[in-house]
Protein backbone atom coordinates (compact mmCIF):
# COMPACT_ATOMS: atom_id res chain seq x y z
CA UNK A 1 0.00 0.00 0.00
CA UNK A 2 1.20 3.28 -0.97
CA UNK A 3 1.82 6.13 1.85
CA UNK A 4 -0.95 8.20 1.12
CA UNK A 5 -3.10 5.48 0.95
CA UNK A 6 -1.73 4.06 4.27
CA UNK A 7 -2.50 7.47 5.86
CA UNK A 8 -6.02 7.39 4.79
CA UNK A 9 -6.96 3.75 5.60
CA UNK A 10 -5.72 4.24 9.00
CA UNK A 11 -8.62 6.77 9.81
CA UNK A 12 -11.57 5.16 11.35
CA UNK A 13 -13.42 7.81 13.35
CA UNK A 14 -16.35 7.39 10.98
CA UNK A 15 -16.51 3.56 10.75
CA UNK A 16 -16.25 3.56 14.83
CA UNK A 17 -19.24 5.98 15.10
CA UNK A 18 -21.20 4.15 12.22
CA UNK A 19 -20.58 0.77 14.74
CA UNK A 20 -21.62 2.64 17.32
CA UNK A 21 -24.79 4.01 16.00
CA UNK A 22 -24.58 7.53 17.04
CA UNK A 23 -22.55 8.76 13.64
CA UNK A 24 -24.63 11.71 13.24
CA UNK A 25 -23.57 13.47 9.55
CA UNK A 26 -24.68 13.64 6.18
CA UNK A 27 -28.19 12.70 7.41
CA UNK A 28 -30.50 12.26 3.77
CA UNK A 29 -33.11 14.88 4.35
CA UNK A 30 -36.07 14.36 2.00
CA UNK A 31 -37.62 17.46 2.12
CA UNK A 32 -37.45 21.10 1.70
CA UNK A 33 -35.77 22.68 4.64
CA UNK A 34 -38.44 23.91 6.56
CA UNK A 35 -38.97 24.30 10.38
CA UNK A 36 -39.87 20.35 10.04
CA UNK A 37 -37.84 18.08 7.94
CA UNK A 38 -38.37 14.36 6.97
CA UNK A 39 -35.18 12.07 7.19
CA UNK A 40 -35.44 8.22 6.50
CA UNK A 41 -39.39 8.45 5.95
CA UNK A 42 -40.18 10.20 9.27
CA UNK A 43 -41.01 13.76 10.43
CA UNK A 44 -38.55 15.70 12.02
CA UNK A 45 -38.75 18.96 14.06
CA UNK A 46 -35.45 21.17 12.48
CA UNK A 47 -33.53 22.91 14.96
CA UNK A 48 -30.19 22.83 13.15
CA UNK A 49 -30.71 24.84 10.11
CA UNK A 50 -29.26 28.44 9.11
CA UNK A 51 -32.35 29.09 7.35
CA UNK A 52 -32.79 32.00 9.76
CA UNK A 53 -35.57 33.49 7.76
CA UNK A 54 -37.85 30.36 7.02
CA UNK A 55 -37.36 31.52 3.29
CA UNK A 56 -36.21 28.41 1.43
CA UNK A 57 -40.34 27.42 1.06
CA UNK A 58 -41.14 30.98 -0.02
CA UNK A 59 -43.76 31.09 -2.94
CA UNK A 60 -42.29 34.14 -4.32
CA UNK A 61 -38.70 32.68 -3.90
CA UNK A 62 -39.73 29.53 -5.70
CA UNK A 63 -41.27 31.38 -8.77
CA UNK A 64 -38.64 33.71 -9.09
CA UNK A 65 -36.19 30.59 -8.99
CA UNK A 66 -38.17 29.05 -11.88
CA UNK A 67 -38.63 32.17 -14.14
CA UNK A 68 -35.17 32.23 -13.90
CA UNK A 69 -34.38 29.04 -15.57
CA UNK A 70 -36.85 29.77 -18.13
CA UNK A 71 -35.09 32.44 -19.17
CA UNK A 72 -31.36 31.77 -18.85
CA UNK A 73 -31.33 27.90 -18.28
CA UNK A 74 -29.51 26.07 -15.43
CA UNK A 75 -26.64 27.13 -15.89
CA UNK A 76 -24.06 30.28 -16.74
CA UNK A 77 -21.23 28.21 -18.33
CA UNK A 78 -17.89 29.89 -17.20
CA UNK A 79 -16.62 32.25 -15.13
CA UNK A 80 -17.68 36.06 -14.39
CA UNK A 81 -14.76 37.48 -16.11
CA UNK A 82 -15.67 35.85 -18.96
CA UNK A 83 -18.67 34.43 -20.69
CA UNK A 84 -20.58 33.74 -17.33
CA UNK A 85 -21.60 37.31 -16.14
CA UNK A 86 -25.51 37.80 -16.32
CA UNK A 87 -27.28 41.15 -16.08
CA UNK A 88 -28.65 39.09 -13.25
CA UNK A 89 -25.38 39.08 -11.43
CA UNK A 90 -25.16 42.69 -11.64
CA UNK A 91 -28.76 43.43 -10.35
CA UNK A 92 -27.75 41.66 -7.39
CA UNK A 93 -24.51 42.98 -6.93
CA UNK A 94 -25.88 46.99 -6.82
CA UNK A 95 -28.84 45.28 -4.79
CA UNK A 96 -26.13 43.98 -1.91
CA UNK A 97 -24.14 46.86 -1.64
CA UNK A 98 -27.10 48.81 -1.75
CA UNK A 99 -28.57 46.94 1.42
CA UNK A 100 -25.33 46.74 3.23
CA UNK A 101 -24.55 50.45 2.35
CA UNK A 102 -21.53 49.94 0.30
CA UNK A 103 -21.08 52.00 -3.00
CA UNK A 104 -19.96 48.38 -4.63
CA UNK A 105 -20.23 44.61 -4.11
CA UNK A 106 -18.66 41.34 -6.06
CA UNK A 107 -20.51 37.65 -5.94
CA UNK A 108 -18.62 34.60 -5.69
CA UNK A 109 -19.70 31.44 -6.04
CA UNK A 110 -20.00 30.50 -2.39
CA UNK A 111 -19.72 32.32 0.76
CA UNK A 112 -16.55 30.02 1.27
CA UNK A 113 -14.96 31.49 -1.80
CA UNK A 114 -15.36 34.86 -1.19
CA UNK A 115 -13.51 34.65 2.39
CA UNK A 116 -10.79 32.64 0.63
CA UNK A 117 -10.75 34.70 -2.72
CA UNK A 118 -10.90 38.28 -0.77
CA UNK A 119 -8.38 37.70 1.89
CA UNK A 120 -5.85 35.92 -0.14
CA UNK A 121 -5.96 38.46 -2.84
CA UNK A 122 -5.86 41.68 -0.61
CA UNK A 123 -3.11 41.21 1.54
CA UNK A 124 0.51 39.77 0.91
CA UNK A 125 3.93 38.57 2.85
CA UNK A 126 4.77 42.44 4.85
CA UNK A 127 1.49 42.56 5.60
CA UNK A 128 -0.84 41.91 8.99
CA UNK A 129 -3.78 40.24 9.42
CA UNK A 130 -5.73 40.37 12.98
CA UNK A 131 -8.00 37.50 13.51
CA UNK A 132 -10.85 36.11 16.22
CA UNK A 133 -9.62 32.71 17.49
CA UNK A 134 -12.98 31.87 16.27
CA UNK A 135 -13.06 33.17 13.14
CA UNK A 136 -14.29 30.76 10.29
CA UNK A 137 -12.43 28.20 8.79
CA UNK A 138 -13.23 29.93 5.34
CA UNK A 139 -10.69 33.24 7.30
CA UNK A 140 -8.26 31.27 7.86
CA UNK A 141 -7.49 29.24 4.89
CA UNK A 142 -7.47 32.95 3.06
CA UNK A 143 -5.23 33.88 5.68
CA UNK A 144 -2.79 30.92 4.86
CA UNK A 145 -3.06 31.60 1.09
CA UNK A 146 -1.68 35.23 1.53
CA UNK A 147 1.19 34.57 3.19
CA UNK A 148 0.77 37.63 5.55
CA UNK A 149 1.56 37.54 8.88
CA UNK A 150 -1.06 36.21 10.80
CA UNK A 151 -1.94 36.96 14.14
CA UNK A 152 -4.76 35.39 16.52
CA UNK A 153 -6.24 37.32 19.50
CA UNK A 154 -8.43 35.45 22.23
CA UNK A 155 -11.81 36.11 21.73
CA UNK A 156 -13.95 39.02 21.70
CA UNK A 157 -10.82 40.59 23.88
CA UNK A 158 -10.08 43.71 23.41
CA UNK A 159 -7.09 43.56 25.39
CA UNK A 160 -5.65 40.88 23.17
CA UNK A 161 -6.46 42.06 20.17
CA UNK A 162 -4.67 45.57 21.40
CA UNK A 163 -1.53 43.50 22.04
CA UNK A 164 -1.47 41.85 18.72
CA UNK A 165 -2.01 45.40 17.18
CA UNK A 166 1.17 46.57 19.01
CA UNK A 167 3.33 43.80 17.62
CA UNK A 168 2.51 44.93 13.99
CA UNK A 169 4.00 49.30 14.48
CA UNK A 170 5.53 50.48 11.01
CA UNK A 171 4.68 50.54 7.29
CA UNK A 172 2.35 47.57 6.81
CA UNK A 173 -1.10 46.71 6.19
CA UNK A 174 -3.01 45.71 8.99
CA UNK A 175 -6.41 44.26 8.36
CA UNK A 176 -8.30 42.80 11.46
CA UNK A 177 -11.03 40.10 10.58
CA UNK A 178 -14.27 39.30 12.91
CA UNK A 179 -17.18 37.30 12.40
CA UNK A 180 -19.73 39.37 13.23
CA UNK A 181 -22.08 36.99 14.82
CA UNK A 182 -20.03 33.78 15.76
CA UNK A 183 -21.61 30.49 13.75
CA UNK A 184 -20.78 28.21 16.71
CA UNK A 185 -20.83 30.82 20.07
CA UNK A 186 -23.67 32.56 19.19
CA UNK A 187 -22.16 35.74 20.53
CA UNK A 188 -21.58 39.17 18.31
CA UNK A 189 -18.16 40.80 17.86
CA UNK A 190 -17.29 43.89 20.27
CA UNK A 191 -17.33 46.39 16.75
CA UNK A 192 -17.50 49.08 18.70
CA UNK A 193 -14.47 48.95 20.34
CA UNK A 194 -12.73 46.70 17.41
CA UNK A 195 -13.07 49.88 15.38
CA UNK A 196 -12.03 52.36 17.70
CA UNK A 197 -8.36 49.55 17.82
CA UNK A 198 -8.74 49.96 14.19
CA UNK A 199 -8.68 53.46 13.61
CA UNK A 200 -6.06 53.88 16.82
CA UNK A 201 -3.65 51.84 15.00
CA UNK A 202 -4.52 52.63 11.50
CA UNK A 203 -6.20 49.21 10.36
CA UNK A 204 -8.61 48.31 8.23
CA UNK A 205 -11.65 46.24 9.15
CA UNK A 206 -13.85 43.10 7.80
CA UNK A 207 -16.35 42.01 8.86
CA UNK A 208 -17.71 38.15 8.02
CA UNK A 209 -21.37 38.72 8.19
CA UNK A 210 -22.82 35.23 7.04
CA UNK A 211 -24.87 34.99 10.24
CA UNK A 212 -25.61 38.27 10.83
CA UNK A 213 -27.47 39.41 7.61
CA UNK A 214 -31.37 39.21 7.58
CA UNK A 215 -30.85 38.91 11.18
CA UNK A 216 -28.77 42.01 12.98
CA UNK A 217 -30.09 45.56 12.48
CA UNK A 218 -32.23 47.36 10.72
CA UNK A 219 -34.19 45.25 8.17
CA UNK A 220 -31.81 42.85 8.76
CA UNK A 221 -28.77 44.59 7.32
CA UNK A 222 -25.99 42.93 9.07
CA UNK A 223 -24.06 43.25 12.50
CA UNK A 224 -22.03 46.47 11.21
CA UNK A 225 -25.51 48.36 10.94
CA UNK A 226 -26.79 47.54 14.44
CA UNK A 227 -24.01 48.77 15.76
CA UNK A 228 -24.79 51.96 13.43
CA UNK A 229 -21.05 51.58 12.07
CA UNK A 230 -21.00 50.92 8.26
CA UNK A 231 -19.04 53.52 7.20
CA UNK A 232 -16.47 52.77 9.82
CA UNK A 233 -16.40 48.84 8.31
CA UNK A 234 -14.38 48.81 5.46
CA UNK A 235 -15.25 45.53 3.93
CA UNK A 236 -18.22 43.71 4.36
CA UNK A 237 -18.53 39.90 3.17
CA UNK A 238 -22.09 37.55 3.05
CA UNK A 239 -23.57 34.64 2.16
CA UNK A 240 -26.61 33.56 0.57
CA UNK A 241 -27.14 30.02 1.96
CA UNK A 242 -29.06 31.24 5.63
CA UNK A 243 -31.24 34.16 5.63
CA UNK A 244 -31.36 34.31 1.83
CA UNK A 245 -32.31 30.83 0.93
CA UNK A 246 -29.80 30.19 -1.85
CA UNK A 247 -26.03 29.48 -2.57
CA UNK A 248 -23.69 31.84 -2.90
CA UNK A 249 -21.42 34.57 -1.48
CA UNK A 250 -20.42 38.32 -1.74
CA UNK A 251 -17.74 41.00 -0.93
CA UNK A 252 -19.03 44.57 -0.05
CA UNK A 253 -16.78 47.47 -0.25
CA UNK A 254 -15.23 50.71 -1.78
CA UNK A 255 -14.93 50.80 -5.61
CA UNK A 256 -11.27 50.60 -5.58
CA UNK A 257 -11.01 47.36 -3.36
CA UNK A 258 -14.16 45.69 -5.55
CA UNK A 259 -12.37 46.80 -8.61
CA UNK A 260 -9.16 45.10 -7.56
CA UNK A 261 -11.22 41.95 -5.91
CA UNK A 262 -12.61 41.53 -9.88
CA UNK A 263 -9.17 41.39 -11.47
CA UNK A 264 -7.19 39.70 -9.12
CA UNK A 265 -9.31 37.31 -6.50
CA UNK A 266 -8.90 33.94 -7.92
CA UNK A 267 -11.86 32.10 -6.31
CA UNK A 268 -13.67 34.49 -8.45
CA UNK A 269 -11.70 34.75 -11.30
CA UNK A 270 -11.36 31.01 -11.67
CA UNK A 271 -14.68 29.42 -10.46
CA UNK A 272 -18.29 29.29 -12.67
CA UNK A 273 -20.86 32.36 -11.41
CA UNK A 274 -24.00 31.18 -9.32
CA UNK A 275 -26.40 29.30 -11.66
CA UNK A 276 -29.25 32.14 -12.36
CA UNK A 277 -32.03 30.52 -10.45
CA UNK A 278 -30.18 31.59 -7.53
CA UNK A 279 -29.10 34.84 -8.16
CA UNK A 280 -32.85 35.07 -8.91
CA UNK A 281 -33.48 33.79 -5.41
CA UNK A 282 -31.36 35.88 -3.59
CA UNK A 283 -32.79 38.88 -5.04
CA UNK A 284 -36.06 37.97 -4.51
CA UNK A 285 -35.30 36.86 -0.65
CA UNK A 286 -34.14 40.58 -0.78
CA UNK A 287 -37.05 41.66 -1.55
CA UNK A 288 -38.94 39.80 1.03
CA UNK A 289 -36.59 40.70 3.69
CA UNK A 290 -37.52 44.27 3.46
CA UNK A 291 -41.21 44.27 2.38
CA UNK A 292 -41.71 41.63 5.73
CA UNK A 293 -39.98 42.59 8.83
CA UNK A 294 -42.44 40.99 10.86
CA UNK A 295 -40.25 37.85 9.98
CA UNK A 296 -36.95 39.32 11.51
CA UNK A 297 -39.22 40.35 14.74
CA UNK A 298 -40.67 36.37 14.97
CA UNK A 299 -37.14 35.11 14.42
CA UNK A 300 -36.28 37.37 17.54
CA UNK A 301 -39.24 36.18 19.64
CA UNK A 302 -38.79 32.46 19.33
CA UNK A 303 -35.02 33.52 20.23
CA UNK A 304 -35.37 34.75 22.95
CA UNK A 305 -38.04 32.50 24.27
CA UNK A 306 -36.04 29.42 23.76
CA UNK A 307 -33.01 30.93 25.46
CA UNK A 308 -35.70 31.46 28.50
CA UNK A 309 -37.07 27.54 28.29
CA UNK A 310 -33.86 26.29 27.58
CA UNK A 311 -32.26 28.16 30.42
CA UNK A 312 -34.67 27.48 32.84
CA UNK A 313 -33.68 23.80 32.33
CA UNK A 314 -29.75 24.88 33.27
CA UNK A 315 -28.68 24.44 29.79
CA UNK A 316 -25.51 25.94 29.31
CA UNK A 317 -25.53 28.47 26.55
CA UNK A 318 -22.44 30.22 26.98
CA UNK A 319 -22.34 33.96 25.77
CA UNK A 320 -25.19 33.83 22.94
CA UNK A 321 -27.36 36.72 22.63
CA UNK A 322 -28.67 35.30 18.76
CA UNK A 323 -30.76 33.01 17.05
CA UNK A 324 -27.91 30.02 17.63
CA UNK A 325 -27.87 28.48 20.78
CA UNK A 326 -24.98 26.42 21.66
CA UNK A 327 -25.67 23.69 24.37
CA UNK A 328 -22.55 22.77 25.60
CA UNK A 329 -21.80 19.28 26.35
CA UNK A 330 -18.18 18.94 26.75
CA UNK A 331 -17.32 15.26 25.73
CA UNK A 332 -17.36 14.48 21.76
CA UNK A 333 -18.92 11.29 22.41
CA UNK A 334 -21.71 12.37 24.79
CA UNK A 335 -22.40 14.90 22.08
CA UNK A 336 -22.46 12.07 19.55
CA UNK A 337 -24.85 9.86 21.35
CA UNK A 338 -26.74 12.86 22.51
CA UNK A 339 -27.87 13.61 19.09
CA UNK A 340 -28.03 10.41 18.15
CA UNK A 341 -30.94 9.75 20.70
CA UNK A 342 -32.14 13.28 19.77
CA UNK A 343 -32.88 12.26 16.41
CA UNK A 344 -34.83 8.73 17.05
CA UNK A 345 -36.94 11.26 18.96
CA UNK A 346 -37.51 13.43 15.98
CA UNK A 347 -35.76 16.37 16.79
CA UNK A 348 -32.38 17.63 14.59
CA UNK A 349 -29.96 19.49 15.93
CA UNK A 350 -26.02 19.79 15.04
CA UNK A 351 -23.27 18.10 17.12
CA UNK A 352 -20.30 20.12 16.96
CA UNK A 353 -17.06 18.74 17.61
CA UNK A 354 -13.06 20.05 17.44
CA UNK A 355 -11.79 21.66 15.29
CA UNK A 356 -14.95 23.54 15.28
CA UNK A 357 -15.04 23.93 18.66
CA UNK A 358 -12.35 23.50 21.28
CA UNK A 359 -11.46 20.09 22.11
CA UNK A 360 -13.60 18.97 25.83
CA UNK A 361 -16.15 21.93 24.86
CA UNK A 362 -17.98 20.08 22.26
CA UNK A 363 -21.78 21.40 21.59
CA UNK A 364 -25.18 20.72 20.02
CA UNK A 365 -25.53 23.57 18.01
CA UNK A 366 -29.45 24.33 18.62
CA UNK A 367 -30.42 27.41 16.09
CA UNK A 368 -33.89 29.00 14.95
CA UNK A 369 -35.88 30.32 12.45
CA UNK A 370 -38.98 32.62 12.02
CA UNK A 371 -41.02 29.82 10.81
CA UNK A 372 -40.73 27.36 14.33
CA UNK A 373 -44.14 28.08 16.21
CA UNK A 374 -43.97 28.35 19.76
CA UNK A 375 -45.50 24.48 19.70
CA UNK A 376 -42.31 23.55 18.39
CA UNK A 377 -40.08 25.07 20.80
CA UNK A 378 -42.10 23.45 23.70
CA UNK A 379 -41.50 20.37 22.29
CA UNK A 380 -38.11 20.71 21.16
CA UNK A 381 -36.66 21.77 24.59
CA UNK A 382 -39.17 18.92 26.29
CA UNK A 383 -37.04 16.00 23.70
CA UNK A 384 -34.12 17.65 25.26
CA UNK A 385 -34.52 17.22 29.01
CA UNK A 386 -36.20 13.81 28.52
CA UNK A 387 -33.10 12.54 26.35
CA UNK A 388 -30.46 14.71 28.61
CA UNK A 389 -31.87 12.71 31.53
CA UNK A 390 -31.58 9.02 29.63
CA UNK A 391 -28.19 9.72 27.05
CA UNK A 392 -26.04 11.09 30.30
CA UNK A 393 -26.83 8.53 32.70
CA UNK A 394 -26.28 5.51 29.74
CA UNK A 395 -22.98 7.01 28.97
CA UNK A 396 -21.89 7.83 32.55
CA UNK A 397 -22.53 3.68 32.87
CA UNK A 398 -20.64 3.04 29.95
CA UNK A 399 -17.70 5.13 30.94
CA UNK A 400 -17.43 3.47 34.82
CA UNK A 401 -17.40 -0.21 33.08
CA UNK A 402 -14.41 0.89 30.42
CA UNK A 403 -12.96 2.60 33.52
Amino acid sequence: MKALQKKLAAYKTPQQLLERGIYPFYAPIESGQDSQVYINRKKVLMFGSNSYLGLTNHPELIEASKQALLKYGTGASGSRLMNGNLDLHEELEEQLADYVNKPAAAVYSTGFQANLGAVSALLGRNDYILIDEKDHASIIEGCRLSFAKTLKYRHNDMESLERMLQRTQGEHIRLIITDGVFSMEGDVAKLDQISELAKKYDASLMVDDAHGLGVMGYQGRGTAESYHLGHETDIIMGTFSKSFASLGGFIASDLDTINYLKHNSRSLLFSASIPPAAAATTLKALEVIKREPERIEQLWENTFYASKCLNQENFNLGNSTTPILPIEIGNEVDTYTFAAQLLKQGLYVNPVVHPAVEKGKAILRFSLMATHAKEHIDKAVDTLVKTRQTTLNSSLIESLQHG
